[in-house]
């Protein structure tokens, strides 16, 4: 799996049109090949920071979403912005759930 997050500093007067923005990215059926979600996020001290994380299944499907019109309209909101986006990709081999919290809680057994 390949999650990219992408951290934004909207210039206030601006953050109406990012936010619509980065709406209008989000596929509204979720159908995008290989998107396994999207999330927005505004951060609870600077209400100007938003981030938005993605899910891919893929690299490939990741790099094919970079290439679609959506991401270049987001690419698009750099003069919407104090300064440039922060974008980074990390690469995921595993995922764990709520049963690695009652693992380290004590409350289970790793199989």
């Amino acid at each position: 799996m390949i999650i990219v997050r992408i951290t934004m500093t909207v210039l206030p007067e601006k953050q109406k049109e990012v936010m619509q923005t980065l709406l209008s990215m989000i596929e509204p059926d979720g159908k995008e090949k290989g998107c396994l979600g999207h999330d927005l996020f505004c951060d609870i001290q600077d209400n100007q920071v938003i981030s938005l994380i993605e899910e891919w299944a893929t690299r490939e499907d990741m790099e094919n979403h970079m290439k679609s019109d959506r991401f270049s309209a987001l690419l698009g909101t750099k003069s919407l912005l104090a300064k440039p986006s922060d974008i980074r990709i990390h690469t995921v081999s595993q995922s764990e759930g709520m049963e690695a919290v009652k693992v380290a809680r004590g409350k289970g057994n790793r199989q």
